[in-house]
């Protein structure tokens, strides 16, 4: 009797994959690498954050330009009128003079801070660029392992369909020679009119994930390379939650982003509170032009020639001493205190989550194998139920009812198996981001275990589960 089921949906799989060859060629197939080297040239989210990356660690020199000498020059062109009472006379002149200025701030406190402030503000930027381009490994294997897991849930849809409809092919049979009732018939159909409806959801599934694909890349796939049965399912190592929060806490991204977020809001406030301070700027300033332009006294008569071109260059200290400001200064520290608690508020908040995740993920992973193991068993088992249940059904001890429930559990616990395969590898992958030590090599690893022909219609069951399940059903009494 598991010859007639294992042919069933091998007939169903067979037909379906020559269908799907004929649509993806074997030379046409992709891998997980490839994917994410297309993600990296060509996804628009991560070609953003390097644009915003690049206009913030433009604050540095802009801040840094505040501390460096400011060179400034200018001319001027103007009629003068000049009018004098005694004796009552009128003269009017043109005007020109040209000034060059450089200043050297030599104690501008706000300034240092402001530029201190500016380098932890690009080291932030720098680290938020990294979890971005760690973040969209993540994507790249989140969106290629959706596909293979829509693909292999459309495979067994398709499989489940089948059984149905040969079920339903042998209680018309049955019918037809008065073994059966009507009922049976009607269950049988109306069982195979569910899966068949579940297949056409399956296969919008498919193409949706196909459709993520292309979003994250601007790339179009017509099929990609399926991960193998054989893929090593581990417990994390280290398998200790704590080893693995404690790397999370020295390494995670965004968890060293907001410390320079709390480092830079440090420094912003000392900015803020400096504004109480004076400043002293060393200033060396040349002009020349005429007279009137420079405005200096003229030593002549006024029926004398009023004044030549005029140099003069001056050097010297300027300082400025705030006394009031209507206080804009100290609103300015008062802001900037509760910016501080602000941001070191929400670094320990994301410190909290990233230990929960931390912890959350490591446990996933490990229930994740026991589950994979067991998921697995259950195939084997509900495979074994399925023939017993058949063959009670033939010598009248169970009912179609039964036979439909039985394939029904079946196919459900080959979806539960290949989710849990998918969700193993993807906790896998999010550990190790929360921990911060993801990386394009983990993807590497796993392309160790693709299939270049992998079918989807056959290859979405490990290949030896039909054995295992007819060793099984002969132990048993």
């Amino acid at each position: 009797m598991l010859r007639k089921l294992s042919l069933a949906v091998a007939v169903s799989c067979a037909s379906n994959a020559m269908a799907w060859a004929a649509e993806a060629p074997l030379s046409t197939k992709t891998d997980l690498v490839s994917v994410y080297q297309e993600a990296v040239d060509n996804n628009a989210d991560l070609a953003a954050a390097r644009a915003q990356y690049g206009a913030q660690k433009e604050v540095v020199p802009q801040a840094r330009a505040g501390l460096l000498p400011n060179l400034s020059g200018g001319a001027e062109v103007a009629d003068v009128r000049t009018s004098i009472d005694q004796p009552s006379a009128i003269a009017n002149r043109s005007a020109h003079s040209y000034q060059a200025t450089l200043a050297q701030p030599l104690f501008r406190a706000d300034r240092w801070f402001q530029y201190q402030a500016a380098k932890d503000v690009n080291e932030q930027a720098a680290l938020q660029l990294s979890a971005t381009e760690q973040n969209l490994i993540l994507q790249t294997a989140e969106s290629y392992f959706n596909v293979l897991r829509s693909q292999d849930n459309l495979a067994s849809t398709k499989a489940e369909e089948a059984a149905f409809k040969r079920q339903l092919d042998q209680s018309n049979e049955r019918f037809d020679v008065g073994l059966s009732d009507k009922t049976d018939v009607l269950q049988s159909q109306a069982s195979y009119d569910t899966a068949r409806a579940n297949r056409i959801v399956a296969q919008r599934q498919v193409d949706d994930a196909f459709e993520a694909l292309i979003t994250l890349t601007n790339r179009q796939y017509n099929s990609i390379q399926g991960i193998v049965h054989t893929l090593p399912i581990l417990p994390p190592a280290p398998n200790d939650a704590k080893s693995w929060v404690d790397t999370a806490a020295r390494q995670n991204l965004n968890l060293l982003a907001s410390n320079y977020a709390v480092s830079s809001a440090e420094q912003t406030l000392k900015q803020r509170k400096a504004g109480h301070l004076p400043t002293l700027d060393a200033v060396a300033k040349y002009e020349k032009g005429d007279n009137d332009a420079l405005g200096f006294a003229n030593p002549n008569s006024f029926g004398a020639p009023y004044g030549g071109n005029v140099e003069q260059s001056t050097l010297g200290l300027q300082l400025s001493i705030p006394i009031y400001s209507g206080g804009l200064t100290s609103s300015q520290v008062r802001q900037s205190y509760a910016q501080l608690d602000q941001s070191e508020q929400q670094r320990e908040s994301l410190r909290r989550q990233v230990v929960e995740n931390t912890r959350n993920l490591h446990r996933a992973v490990n229930t994740d194998v026991e589950q994979v193991q067991a998921r697995r068993q259950s195939i084997i088992s509900n495979q074994s139920a399925v023939e017993a249940t058949e063959i009670g059904y033939q010598v009248g001890t169970r009912n179609i009812v039964d036979v439909l429930d039985a394939q029904r559990q079946l196919y459900t616990s080959v979806r539960n198996y290949n989710n849990t395969r998918y969700d193993y590898i993807l906790d896998n992958l999010r550990l190790k981001q929360a921990a911060g030590t993801l990386n394009p090599g983990d993807l590497q690893d796993l392309r160790r275990y693709l299939k270049a022909d992998y079918n989807p219609d056959k290859d979405f069951l490990p290949p030896d589960l039909a054995s295992a399940a007819e060793a099984q059903l002969k132990a048993r009494p």
